[in-house]
C-alpha cells in the first residue's frame, strides 16, 4: 500500500479538500480539481498496474467507471443534485 506522504496524487487530493472547503462543500464547483485527481490516478495505475493501491485514488475499477461517466458528461455532483431534487 502506498504511503500517504509519498503518494503521487496527494497534491490533487488535497486540492479537492481545499476546493470543497472554500466552496461550502459544493462538489459542482470543484469538478476541475476532481478531474485532475482522476487523471493523476489514471497515470498512477498505468505506471504501477491496476492492482496497485493509493490512499488518494479510487480503486482501479471505480476509477474506470468515474472516467467513463465524465466522458458521457455525467458529473457526480449533478447526478446527486438531480436525484435529490435540488
Amino acid at each position: 500500500m502506498s504511503n500517504i506522504n509519498s503518494d503521487p496524487c496527494k497534491p490533487e487530493a488535497c486540492a479537492i479538500q481545499n476546493c470543497l472547503q472554500t466552496n461550502g462543500y459544493n462538489e459542482a464547483k470543484c469538478t476541475k480539481v476532481i478531474d485532475q485527481l482522476y487523471l493523476c490516478c489514471k497515470q498512477f495505475y498505468e505506471k504501477n498496474g491496476k492492482e496497485s493501491t493509493s490512499v488518494c485514488c479510487p480503486k482501479f475499477n471505480l476509477l474506470q467507471l468515474k472516467l467513463k461517466q465524465r466522458e458521457l458528461g455525467s458529473i457526480d455532483a449533478e447526478l446527486i443534485s438531480h436525484r435529490t431534487g435540488r
